[in-house]
């Protein structure tokens, strides 16, 4: 079976709509043993939440059910690398500017380096940023919510 990564836009729109969290956890509780929580993701829904409740709240919630199964990925030091490279590439071929290079984007890279390389498919609804990357690193991403 497909192995799935979600992307922070996902969590974060299922904490702000009771529908899109019901979708977030139909999902979760069909593949739960088969979808795994990026670091990346961990440090974006860490720092959007920005009271020491809210941040009980993610943790307890969103991480540490996945902490306490293993089921963290930590991007390498290839995927970290490969992230420079992709954001490199996209500054010399004029579609990023030096000094205009947002932090998401950057995560992003990271996320799509350290899927290709772990074979996962990420979930996302972020398909411009995730399309202007598949164009220098091959990986599987879809719009939520893939039948599994």
């Amino acid at each position: 079976m497909t192995r799935f990564v979600l992307d922070s836009n996902l969590y974060i729109e299922a904490i702000r709509d009771q529908t899109k969290a019901a979708a977030l956890a139909e999902f979760t509780i069909a593949s739960l043993t088969h979808v795994v929580l990026h670091a990346v993701v961990v440090q974006e829904l860490l720092a959007g939440a920005v009271s020491e409740l809210a941040r009980r709240d993610v943790y307890r919630d969103l991480i540490r059910p996945f902490e306490r199964r293993g089921r963290i990925l930590t991007p390498s030091y290839q995927a970290w690398r490969r992230s420079g490279e992709m954001v490199a590439t996209l500054i010399e071929q004029g579609e990023l500017t030096v000094g205009g290079v947002p932090r998401s984007f950057t995560n992003d890279a990271v996320l799509a380096a350290s899927c290709r390389e772990e074979g996962l498919t990420l979930i996302t609804r972020n398909r411009r940023d995730f399309e202007r990357i598949q164009r220098l690193e091959r990986f599987r991403f879809v719009d939520p919510w893939p039948n599994v």
